[in-house]
């Protein structure tokens, strides 16, 4: 298979918040969608980091905070949206009212902006924060990184975003259109990488950045994972 017919295969598994794909159903797919190895990733990433609490920062209907409950390793486990309505259709996904009692202890959800300081955010072991960025107006993301990186300052943080770059890629995008109405900016591989290092730079930060989904030689792969670690 041709790699422009894989990807092909990968993304029309690719859920709604991509734009115009379809959304996830409950059936299981042939191959793991975009979607699905995203959430993996991130899954891996704070497990390795040896997190116990996490904070799930823009957790929107909460399809990371249902894996991150199957992980017997976090012990607690908190998810933060500015939509009420999101953090409702999290509750239903979650089953959280029929959870047995020791689930539902380690589980907590809350209303909040991501650029706005919050003392809730505190004491947690990593935070993640899953196609989230690309919603900000860029002239937003400096109090965003305050927030997270400067106070709240979890010892790990992942960060996963598109990677502008794929989207040559795409039949259906035009030049300079992004993958979602909502999307303020998508960052290329090479922005991406001068926004780790201004982080790391700032706030006492180390990084690494791993590709999510098929990777072509000249474009990358369709999403970008930032996973970075407080000190040294």
């Amino acid at each position: 298979m041709g790699f422009r017919s894989l990807t092909k295969q990968v993304l029309s598994e690719w859920d709604g918040e991509e734009g115009s794909l379809k959304e996830e159903t409950d059936r299981k797919p042939t191959s793991r969608s975009l979607h699905d190895q995203r959430l993996q990733a991130v899954v891996s990433a704070l497990r390795q980091s040896g997190a116990e609490s996490v904070l799930d920062l823009g957790c929107g209907e909460g399809k990371l905070l249902r894996l991150l409950l199957k992980a017997r390793q976090f012990h607690r486990i908190e998810g933060m949206d500015v939509s009420y309505g999101e953090l409702t259709k999290a509750m239903n996904r979650l089953n959280y009212e029929d959870l047995p009692p020791k689930q539902r202890e380690r589980l907590k959800l809350w209303q909040g902006a991501l650029t706005y300081r919050d003392q809730r955010m505190n004491g947690f072991d990593a935070a993640a924060v899953v196609e989230v960025i690309e919603h900000l107006d860029e002239n937003r993301l400096q109090a965003f990184e305050r927030v997270v990186f400067g106070c709240a300052r979890p010892a790990t943080v992942v960060v996963t975003t598109p990677n502008a770059d794929y989207n040559a890629l795409f039949d259906r995008m035009e030049a300079g259109t992004m993958r979602h109405t909502d999307h303020r900016f998508e960052w290329s591989r090479d922005e991406f990488r001068r926004w780790t290092e201004k982080i790391n730079s700032e706030f006492q930060y180390q990084s690494r950045i791993e590709p999510i989904g098929p990777v072509d030689e000249t474009y990358g792969a369709p999403s970008q994972m930032a996973i970075f670690t407080y000190g040294d």
